[in-house]
């Protein structure tokens, strides 16, 4: 059967909750999205002037449209997860890391064992995860071995092999790791008691094992087995550090799932704390790859559902800094005071601090794979057709009309070349004429480098407006590199990306980084611009006093105006010590130009 058109498949899409995948010309998966109603959301594609340029370069691609319907928006948001980790579509959403990660198993065994794995088998066996890292598996495990004696053998305690004595006590026994369940010194009664408070701790509830453990130091003290006495407190102390320094908020906080994000024009940082009695038993931050501009709440709302599926969260309740659409069964709270908001506050604390890291690490690692990743981010964002490595921004200073000068500086993989920096005397223009000015120095720069077979920029930033980016357009257009170099112009005052055949401005994300590596080329370009202006103004004020002195140049101009600080020292001046700076003979001149009338 052929395919129906486009909009036939948009209209006859229903109005029910569901997933929607979208697929081009070669049949290959573009993106997978939920809606509450599929028509009206997959209609706003095709209707809708979009502000992203991704969004507009995807909606070309569509030729086909796929859908599922389920029975809530709930189904709609963990079939989307599923399909997008299944299929790895084009323009979705990316999860950054995919490892496998640690558990605590308790065997399901007669007298069960406890430790850390990283396969989860489907025999019965109890799994507490995953967690975040093997060194936080084996912290727990420590603390779980310093107060309960555990076998580590991995015989079969059958009751009948134990009667028949087929088992010895090993060293671990002798150690006093093991009470010996194995001869049959341990029941199973209280070693399974003993399991039953490690589940608790797992969990982060240590009030079970802190009262048993009070209750046996209170008996043998009262018997006056001081020594168990003393042994019993050492756990006791150990389990009440340990519950400290987890211990954040309100210990009547309990069985919460707390998320927050922090981002940046390509990503997404999602952190998860999660609450036990007022301690946080586990936290994570997962990177998700933005393809589409999504929002924070669009990006939350995904890593909230894959966090809560991968750690196989059971928790009731949410807190996150803003209203997040995760199903009916889930109550969302968005604090606004108090311990709640605080416990919101350092999630975000952390999502911040995992993103700087990974920035950290990038340059660190892989500086290469950062600029990369800034220069693809830049070809995204200002729409040019390869990534500008070598970028050259100009700028005009002509403060209060007089010398007339211009500036060009160049950055390379978005840092500052300044070897490569540039300055201009306007020769052509009378007056302040910033239009004819940008004209001429844009024209005489790449003159220049084409007569000299130098390499070409792939940007031109001009500082300034429309008027300006015309200027540079024709200088462009004479030397017949139109087209050939991506140019544009940023006006001052909004920040705003002019393009020379664009009616309407481009503006960025304030907290883009294209946008503040633009801003640090303007910066640079308006201060070499008016440091070169300030030199040449005081180059002119020294002609018209030392310079006009037959004889005397700019240099011994500088070398005196350098050691006296003014002239009217220099006119004050005994002759040595004139002749100690530039001379015998230069300073006659000097000396005699100031003294003659007497």
């Amino acid at each position: 059967m052929e395919r129906p058109p486009l909009d036939i498949q948009v209209k006859t899409l229903p109005s029910s909750p569901g997933v929607y995948q979208y697929f081009d010309k070669d049949d290959k998966i573009l993106y997978v999205g939920k809606a509450k109603n599929l028509k009206k959301r997959v209609n706003s594609y095709f209707t809708k002037k979009h502000d992203s340029h991704r969004i507009g370069v995807m909606v070309k691609k569509i030729k086909n449209i796929k859908h599922i319907v389920v029975n809530s928006e709930t189904d709609a948001l963990l079939l989307e997860n599923n399909l997008i980790k299944k299929l790895k579509p084009r323009f979705n959403v990316m999860l950054r890391d995919d490892k496998t990660y640690p558990w605590l198993c308790i065997k399901k065994e007669r007298f069960p064992r406890v430790f850390p794995t990283r396969r989860v088998i489907k025999d019965g066996s109890e799994y507490y995860g995953p967690f975040t890292s093997m060194k936080t598996v084996h912290t727990l495990l420590d603390l779980i071995k310093g107060l309960y004696q555990l076998r580590t053998c991995k015989y079969d305690l059958a009751e009948e092999k134990i009667d028949a004595g087929k088992y010895k006590v090993c060293l671990e026994y002798h150690l006093g790791n093991c009470q010996g369940p194995c001869e049959g010194y341990q029941t199973e009664e209280e070693y399974h008691s003993n399991i039953d408070h490690i589940r608790q701790i797992v969990k982060g509830n240590f009030k079970d094992s802190l009262i048993k453990f009070k209750d046996q130091m209170k008996g043998h003290a009262e018997r006056m087995e001081f020594e168990d006495a003393q042994r019993i407190k050492e756990k006791i102390q150990v389990l009440e550090k340990y519950q400290s320094k987890s211990t954040v908020v309100n210990p009547k906080i309990n069985n919460v799932d707390v998320f927050s994000i922090v981002s940046d024009e390509g990503f997404g940082y999602v952190n998860f704390l999660q609450l036990s009695h007022g301690s946080i038993i586990r936290s994570h931050t997962i990177e998700l790859k933005k393809k589409l501009d999504e929002g924070d709440q669009e990006l939350l709302e995904l890593g909230i559902i894959e966090i809560r599926q991968r750690f196989n969260s059971q928790s009731k309740e949410i807190y996150v800094p803003m209203h997040v659409e995760v199903g009916e069964d889930l109550k969302v709270t968005v604090p606004k005071l108090g311990d709640k908001k605080s416990i919101v506050d350092l999630s975000t604390r952390n999502a911040k601090y995992f993103r700087q890291e990974r920035f950290k690490q990038m340059k660190i690692v892989d500086p290469d794979r950062h600029v990369k990743r800034i220069m693809a981010q830049m070809k995204e964002d200002l729409r040019l057709n390869e990534e500008p490595r070598h970028i050259e921004c100009f700028d005009n200073s002509n403060i209060q009309g007089t010398n007339p000068v211009a500036a060009c500086v160049v950055f390379k993989d978005g840092k500052p070349s300044k070897s490569e920096y540039r300055k201009f005397n306007i020769k052509t223009v009378e007056g302040p004429d910033d239009f004819a000015s940008m004209e001429e120095v844009v024209f005489r720069r790449y003159r220049r480098l084409l007569n000299e077979d130098q390499p070409l920029p792939q940007l031109i930033i001009i500082d300034g407006g429309k008027g300006q980016l015309s200027s540079a357009v024709k200088a462009l257009d004479d030397l017949g590199l139109r087209g050939k170099i991506a140019i544009v112009g940023i006006a001052k005052r909004l920040e705003e990306i002019f393009y020379p055949t664009d009616k309407y401005p481009l503006y960025l994300d304030k907290k883009s980084e294209s946008l503040k590596i633009i801003q640090h080329l303007r910066n640079e370009a308006h201060r070499f611009g008016i440091t070169f202006h300030r030199q040449k103004r005081s180059s002119a004020a020294l002609g018209t006093e030392l310079e006009n002195i037959t004889g005397i140049g700019e240099k011994t101009a500088v070398e005196l105006l350098k050691h006296f600080r003014s002239i009217s020292k220099i006119k004050s001046a005994k002759r040595e010590d004139l002749e100690q700076v530039v001379g015998v003979a230069k300073a006659s001149l000097v000396y005699e130009f100031y003294n003659k009338e007497n």
